[in-house]
């Protein structure tokens, strides 16, 4: 299936969703493996998220990505600026020649409910309780997107050893669904004030924080 969702962020920024739906041979052909993944669908996701980042900008060097010690991609001369996600059959990527960005996408399933203890604060969880207004379903979105939320602005820092809970903050969640937006910190060596942007498609959740 092809580019399922695009967004022009600003001049200098875009945004990409690929539902992934194609053979392993419909990608590698123009984006080949740069590592060794054995995981066929983890194979897949890659290949699908560095075609991705072609179908947006096709002059990008995808060939001279290279892999940071915290997993993080980048380019040694930053180029362009990217990010990466995939779930499910979903990839997401996020690029800019100009801004630092962090993109993520989840698919809605109680997962992150089974584990907010480890990635909100008591404040957030009972702001998230607050907005979701005692519908069960809209909790289950609310907490699988502040856990997106949480996920881009880690990508977003790049360098690692982050605590969800004392270095990525939210201060205040707002939406109007399928959107929403997020007033975030990051206080990681220093103080960033960041708005994360979110939206609900299908039955995932695609954050998105650029500088």
């Amino acid at each position: 299936m092809p580019l399922v969702y695009q967004q022009n962020i600003n001049p200098f920024t875009k945004l990409g969703v690929w539902h992934i739906t194609e053979p392993e041979s419909f990608f590698i052909k123009d984006v080949p493996l740069q590592r060794e993944i054995t995981h066929p669908n983890k194979r897949l996701q890659h290949l699908a998220g560095r075609y991705l980042l072609k179908e947006l900008y096709p002059g990008f060097p995808y060939e001279l990505i290279k892999i940071a010690d915290t997993r993080k991609p980048f380019l040694e001369n930053e180029a362009y600026h990217f990010s990466i996600s995939h779930c499910g059959h979903y990839a997401a990527v996020m690029v800019s020649t100009h801004h630092r960005v962090g993109v993520d996408v989840e698919r809605i399933t109680d997962k992150a409910v089974k584990i907010k203890h480890k990635f909100l604060s008591p404040f957030e969880q009972n702001m998230i309780d607050q907005l979701a207004e005692g519908n069960n379903q809209q909790l289950l979105c609310f907490i699988t997107a502040a856990w997106s939320i949480k996920e881009s602005l880690f990508k977003w820092y790049g360098d690692g050893e982050v605590d969800f809970i004392e270095h990525l903050l939210i201060k205040q969640i707002t939406s109007d669904y399928p959107y929403g937006r997020a007033i975030c910190r990051v206080t990681k060596e220093k103080d960033w004030d960041l708005t994360v942007h979110f939206q609900f498609y299908e039955d995932n959740v695609i954050s998105r924080v650029i500088s």
